[in-house]
């Protein structure tokens, strides 16, 4: 496998790291590791990432299963799976750089606008479109977060961790399937979610300690600062 003791580290440190911070704001896993393991050196991501995120989404889900938004969950799931046969076609057509600059720019669009004040309601509507937003990201680039984490970002802590988890769980399930299904993902991107494991378990452990000092009111600057981040490292990886 083309990776070195040093980068296998560092990886670990970076996965570590993400996990807490999903953990604890219900966003970030993949918005933190996905561009920074790319640069660490390409083979690391985004697939062991997508692996990852699964144990780490349904353990979330059922750490604060009490406080699932069980309809706006359903109708983002709704909006995935069309989400997800659409990022495989767009895979098919587009170059990779490409996409990682009209995902980051339509981030920082968003956050530009929710930053101000503006709130989306959450209709069945929004959720389905937000859903099928976060399908095709999450297949392109494994960064289906933000999209969801906008729609919630006027939550409660809790609610907002447990209803992405839920939902989390179910879109990237969908996104492992879709992608094995179309052979996108090799022995060594599974040997290296296997090896990362242990970072993915330790930061979600200190999550658990740490959840609730964003529960006070901090949760919306802490969801438009990670979804800035992510487009951030989208353009990052597209111009790198």
């Amino acid at each position: 496998m083309p990776i070195s003791a040093v980068e296998l580290l560092a990886a670990l440190v970076i996965t570590a790291a993400g996990a807490l911070v999903q953990g604890t704001i219900g966003v970030g896993f993949g918005v933190l590791s996905v561009p920074i393991l790319s640069l660490v050196n390409p083979v690391l991501a985004p697939v062991p990432q997508l692996l990852l995120a699964v144990p780490l989404a349904l353990t979330m889900a059922w750490r604060e299963r009490s406080h699932v938004d069980a309809r706006g969950v359903t109708w983002l799931l709704a909006g995935r799976i069309p989400g997800a046969f659409a990022g495989l076609w767009v895979l098919s057509l587009a170059a990779q750089r490409t996409i990682d600059i009209a995902i980051a720019t339509s981030v920082i669009v968003a956050v530009l606008i929710l930053g101000t004040g503006v709130t989306v309601r959450r209709t069945p509507p929004a959720e389905f479109g937000t859903g099928f937003i976060a399908g095709v990201m999450g297949m392109v680039a494994a960064m289906g977060g933000p999209p969801a984490a906008l729609l919630f970002k006027d939550g409660e802590g809790p609610t907002v961790r447990a209803s992405l988890a839920l939902f989390f769980s179910g879109g990237l399930i969908v996104t492992v399937v879709f992608r094995a299904l179309a052979g996108r993902i090799t022995g060594d991107e599974l040997l290296l979610t296997v090896l990362l494991f242990p970072g993915m378990l330790a930061g979600y452990l200190v999550s658990s300690r740490l959840r609730s000092k964003v529960d006070g009111g901090s949760i919306r600057p802490a969801i438009l600062g990670i979804s800035l981040l992510a487009a951030i490292g989208l353009l990052i990886r597209a111009f790198g």
